[in-house]
Order: structure tokens, then sequence, then C-alpha cells
């Protein structure tokens, strides 16, 4: 189920929408980075293009993770 999130990024507040299991994966290279969630998802938005969204963004950056992970 997609749901809508919402984060502060460089003291703005934004909302993006992530499947579940994203937001869960997301929650675990959190803890396995040993940072804030927070902090990870700001990661990601400096690191996106500027023609990307930020939800395109986490669910870009969940794959890579995953796949840099291997079997």
């Amino acid at each position: 189920m997609i749901r809508k999130h919402s984060a502060t990024l460089h003291g703005h507040r934004t909302s993006f929408s992530l499947e579940d299991e994203f937001w869960a994966e997301l929650n675990r290279i959190a803890r396995a980075r040993d940072i804030p969630l927070a902090a990870l998802i700001s990661d990601i938005d400096d690191q996106r293009q500027p023609e990307s969204n930020l939800s395109s963004a986490l669910r870009v950056y969940v794959l890579h993770w995953l796949k840099a992970e291997g079997p």
C-alpha cells in the first residue's frame, strides 16, 4: 500500500509517497548505516537529479542498496 510520509529537509517540511515495503527498507538501511532516517532521506534528496522527484529517488536508492548487497 502506498502511504504519504513527511520529513523536514534543510528546515523545510516535504511529503512523499512510498509503498510500505520501500519505507521498511529505508528504515532498515538507516539502521544499517547507523544514521537517523531523516538524515538518510536528506542525503538522498541532496544527491537526486533535479528532474527526479523525491519519491522516485528514494525508490531508486533502495533498489541500488539491495542490488549492492547481492544474493
